[in-house]
C-alpha cells in the first residue's frame, strides 16, 4: 500500500476497527469525550461542544491533507466508537512515523482495547509501510502512559525538556519511546501474545 493512500486506510483485527474520523461521528464522540481525566496530559482538550467540533474538523482536515491520519477506534464487540488515535510526523523518505494523540473513554480502559489498537497500527507500520522506526512521545508526568508504552515493548530514549506549552501555561517535558524494525518480531511475539494466539481447537 502506498503511503499516499493512508487517508483511505482502515485497519482491523479481532478486537478493533480503526477508520478515519468522519463529520458524522460527532454525536458518538460526544457520548464519550467529555471526561476531564482523559485530557489531563493532552495539549488540547475537549470540554465543550465547540471543542468537540474543532476536534472533528481538525481530524478530518489533517487526514485529508496527510499531515496526520486520525482514526476512530471502534470496539468490535459493541460496534461503538471508544476513542481515537493517529499516525503523525509521517516521513515516507525516512520510513518513520509517530503513533500518538491516543485516548479512550474511561469505560474502555484496562479492557485490552488500547493494546489491540497499538497492535493494528504497528503491524501496518512495519509489515505494510515498511517503517524502520515507529516513535511515541508523552508527558514525563504521565505515569500511566509511560508504563503502557514500556508494556508494549517501546524503548525509552530520553527527555526533551520544555518541549511545549500545556493548557494553563505549564511547559511540559516530553519523553520519547520507539520500536525499531529489527525489534518488532520479538516485541510482537513477547508483548502481544494474548492478542495473536491461535484459538483453542
Amino acid at each position: 500500500m502506498s503511503w499516499n493512500a493512508l487517508k483511505d486506510l482502515t485497519l482491523t483485527n479481532d478486537r478493533v476497527v480503526l477508520r478515519r474520523v468522519r463529520i458524522g461521528d460527532l454525536a458518538e464522540f460526544g457520548q464519550i469525550a467529555y471526561h476531564e481525566d482523559i485530557w489531563r496530559y493532552f495539549v488540547s482538550r475537549i470540554a465543550t461542544p465547540a471543542d468537540l467540533d474543532q476536534f472533528i474538523e481538525t481530524a478530518v482536515h489533517d487526514t485529508l491533507s496527510g499531515s496526520r491520519i486520525v482514526f476512530a477506534i471502534v470496539d468490535r464487540e459493541t460496534g461503538r466508537i471508544a476513542g481515537s488515535t493517529a499516525y503523525g510526523n509521517i516521513s515516507e523518505s525516512e520510513r518513520r512515523l509517530e503513533i500518538g494523540w491516543s485516548w479512550v473513554a474511561p469505560a474502555a480502559r484496562r479492557t485490552g482495547l488500547n493494546r489491540a489498537t497499538k497492535l493494528a497500527l504497528l503491524d501496518h507500520a512495519f509489515d505494510v509501510l515498511g517503517c524502520e522506526r515507529v516513535e511515541f512521545k508523552t508527558d514525563v508526568l504521565n505515569v500511566a502512559a509511560r508504563a503502557g508504552l514500556a508494556g508494549i515493548g517501546a524503548q525509552e530514549e530520553g527527555v526533551l525538556r520544555s518541549f511545549n506549552y500545556m493548557p494553563g501555561g505549564r511547559r511540559r517535558d516530553v519523553v520519547y519511546y520507539s520500536i525499531l524494525r529489527d525489534e518488532w518480531p520479538a516485541v510482537r511475539r513477547e508483548r502481544f501474545a494474548a492478542l495473536t494466539a491461535e484459538p483453542a481447537r
